[in-house]
């Protein structure tokens, strides 16, 4: 990075601007594939768990070109269009497009083993359940774990359990009842550019740290640092408070710490942009 001259801010390179494209090219496909054959492409192309019947090893690429709408899309691409041509032009096209895949598989790395620790936790608390079935128990466990669903399944079947607590029939839908709801969390797909985006994010921030941002909201200047450290905390406290959330926060976090591990790799020297 010897030789530094301020980037061509109107320009876009042609990684950026190439994924962009796919990206866009993708979402449209979505659409068609629904409305013309009925297939939800984010099932096939999304990123599923490891342990899923419904995972395939080309997901973890395919993950990252899939957005869950229209928004989700335009939100991912304007922060790459914004911050990923600046990186571009600086570090050169080879070298962001590492950088842009590593962020994507360590976001998709590090939302898998939360994931992983999340169902061995439901995992472990349903053997403790079954272990002594009771309509007390079973509601409990739904509760903790699948508030979502409580009610309809005190509708199919806990309320007449509960006048009935010893029968079979009622421990056997239990049983059933709690392996569906397992296999529901593990056939959630994981779709989007988030965690490259939020890397990306990340390594403007550590190269460009004083340089001001105008939000519009707050609408005032910030510190790029600033900005990134405020948007790490906010996604570290949603991981860990909405842990059922349709947001993968520890994805961003994933992509976010990735790409601070690879520029400290790289950074050789103690250049700093602004």
């Amino acid at each position: 990075m010897n030789g530094f001259t301020r980037p061509n801010f109107g320009s876009i390179p042609p990684v950026v601007k190439n994924l962009i494209i796919i990206n866009a090219i993708m979402l449209l496909a979505t659409w068609m594939a629904r409305t013309t054959f009925g297939i939800d492409l984010n099932r096939v192309l999304g990123l599923f768990y490891f342990e899923s019947d419904l995972f395939r090893p080309h997901q973890i690429i395919s993950h990252m070109f899939m957005h869950g709408g229209f928004f989700h899309l335009l939100f991912n691409m304007y922060a790459l269009w914004m911050f990923g041509r600046i990186l571009e032009q600086v570090w050169g096209s080879k070298r962001f497009f590492i950088y842009y895949f590593v962020t994507g598989l360590g976001a998709a790395a590090l939302h898998t083993l939360v994931n992983y620790l999340q169902i061995a936790s439901v995992e472990s608390a349903a053997t403790a359940m079954l272990n002594t079935p009771s309509p007390e128990t079973f509601a409990a466990f739904v509760t903790n774990h699948f508030p979502e669903y409580y009610n309809q399944v005190y509708e199919m079947f806990l309320g007449a359990w509960q006048s009935a607590p010893d029968s079979p029939h009622y421990i056997d839908l239990a049983a059933n009842y709690t392996s569906q709801l397992i296999n529901l969390q593990m056939n959630i797909p994981t779709v989007g550019a988030s965690g490259a985006v939020f890397g990306v994010l990340l390594a403007f921030g550590m190269l460009f740290p004083n340089t001001e941002l105008f939000l519009m909201f707050p609408p005032i200047p910030i510190k790029a640092k600033y900005f990134v450290i405020g948007y790490g905390a906010i996604e570290l406290y949603l991981g860990l408070t909405q842990p059922g959330s349709n947001v993968a926060h520890f994805a961003h976090l994933g992509g976010m710490l990735f790409g601070f591990i690879l520029i400290k790799y790289w950074n050789k020297r103690t250049n700093v942009f602004y």
